[in-house]
């Protein structure tokens, strides 16, 4: 990787204007693993221009030409998997075979499904039978600033830069400061396909810095946002000025009901679930709500189940969790088991300080709370760790009002083998996703959520619709 400190404008890797050294820190050891520069306001402002001005070209590329474009990435980035995943265990800290099954593997996964279903997606329709001579024109919303995380790098990466393309958007890509090496990798990925000049850009910042920076400009027409809630909300007070369409995928604190009918694994199986990728997804299941009939026997296994997780570095083979991602995070992780300690929930696995051998690096214990009541700051609250609460229910409506109380709505998950009972509680959950015992969604489902986990959706047709003007037009004649 030989880029690392420069940025991807028009088409060419250039230096900074101004130089802004930001090091980077590997989370496994707490060391220096690169050093990239931070950019500034005339950075952003070349990236916007050169981004603007290739927008009208690549608006008009016709569609079988943008398609074989996408397919000769998703054969690039398929080549590149190894770099990716070695980026990405470094940046972020994914033990070596998540980053090469999961982390990789979601971008490939977007990038073949968004090839799919373009294949036959119609940019120009008929009203309807009603209504020949109405044509409904689907057009690209135009500079498109996509702002990503760093917990699922390419996940995110994917989701924003491979529909934009598609619908013939040109873009400038910011992504997180703190794991950006696997979005170097990317746009190396980008540049070897040969899209044309501008159409993609890269830019490395922070978000006070390029993020506010982006969020403002005038000659951007829309921002799509992954992060905190807090952080979303300064995005949208920023793009109102400029009426910018604002997609957000953010924050959440999912619920997985588990009624006392549900599968033998289903603690299990939402235990694990809770402490993938060392706790830090937006949609995991950090509240347990157990049937209070089978609730002693969950908190059982949880504990089990949490205390035979192995915890330990991210160049490690094996299927443990690695560390979090920083020591911000790590002490943010740290305040919040200790909120719990003093609100009164019982630890029942986990807590405080490192796990046992660990002596440096961003190591959080797999933690469980039992007794905990939905008001408490660790149901309420977005951790972003391995900490998982379980709160006690006795009827079904009791349940959903506990899962529906929280100002984030992404993912609900429901475990019983009443399906009957699954599909009521999936109606009145109040949240952009349901999971029914396990069963992951399909190739093109939207992600997003209700309340203050976003707008928008990212992935299959409403991602794609997600970067689109719709133009209604009468009087067609073919």
């Amino acid at each position: 990787m030989t880029n690392i400190r420069n940025f991807y404008i028009n088409g060419q890797w250039v230096a900074p204007i101004t130089a802004n050294d930001f090091d980077v820190i590997n989370p496994s050891n707490e060391e220096v693993c690169a050093t990239i520069s931070l950019g500034s306001q005339a950075d952003t402002d070349a990236a916007v221009a050169a981004a603007k001005a290739a927008f009208p070209a690549w608006a008009a590329v016709p569609q079988a030409e943008k398609l074989a474009l996408l397919v000769s990435l998703l054969a690039e980035y398929n080549k590149r998997a190894g770099d990716l995943a070695e980026a990405m265990s470094v940046e972020m800290g994914a033990p070596m075979d998540l980053a090469k099954t999961a982390q990789v593997g979601a971008g490939a996964w977007h990038i073949a499904n968004l090839i799919n279903l373009y294949k036959d997606f119609k940019f120009d329709r008929m009203l309807s039978d009603a209504a020949p001579d109405d044509r409904i024109l689907m057009e690209p919303i135009g500079v498109c600033a996509m702002i990503t995380p760093w917990n699922w790098p390419m996940n995110q990466v994917t989701l924003k830069c491979i529909p934009a393309m598609a619908a013939g958007c040109t873009m400038v890509l910011k992504p997180s400061e703190i794991a950006p090496l696997s979005s170097i990798v990317f746009t190396e990925i980008v540049d070897a396909v040969g899209f044309p000049a501008g159409v993609y850009n890269m830019v490395q910042g922070d978000g006070v810095g390029v993020g506010t920076q982006l969020s403002v400009h005038p000659d951007v027409d829309m921002v799509s946002f992954t992060g905190s809630t807090r952080a979303g909300t300064l995005i949208t007070k920023n793009a109102a000025a400029t009426v910018k369409r604002v997609s957000l995928e953010l924050g959440g604190k999912g619920a997985n009901i588990i009624y006392a009918d549900a599968d033998e694994k289903a603690v299990k199986r939402g235990v694990l679930h809770c402490m993938q990728n060392s706790g830090q997804s937006c949609n995991a299941p950090t509240r347990m709500l157990v049937e209070r009939s089978v609730y002693d026997a969950a908190v059982t296994t949880a504990a089990e189940v949490a205390d035979a997780i192995s915890v330990g570095p991210a160049n490690a083979e094996g299927r443990h969790i690695g560390p979090v991602v920083s020591n911000l995070q790590y002490n943010k992780i740290q305040r919040m088991i200790q909120t719990g300690i003093d609100e009164g929930a019982r630890l029942v696995a986990g807590g405080l300080g490192r796990p046992a051998g660990l002596n440096r690096g961003y190591f959080v214990r797999p933690t469980v709370f039992a007794d905990v009541s939905n008001d408490m700051a660790i149901a309420q609250q977005e951790i972003f760790g391995p900490v998982l609460s379980i709160i006690p229910f006795d009827t079904e409506e009791e349940a959903l009002a506990i899962a529906n109380d929280t100002v984030y709505g992404l993912t609900n998950y429901v475990q019983t083998t009443d399906h009957t009972k699954a599909m009521r509680a999936a109606r009145a959950l109040r949240s952009g996703m349901v999971e029914i015992n396990g069963t992951s969604r399909g190739a093109g489902a939207p992600f997003g959520g209700y309340k203050q986990s976003g707008s928008g959706r990212e992935g299959g047709v409403w991602g794609l619709d997600d970067f689109l003007e719709v133009k209604s037009v009468s009087g067609w004649v073919e």
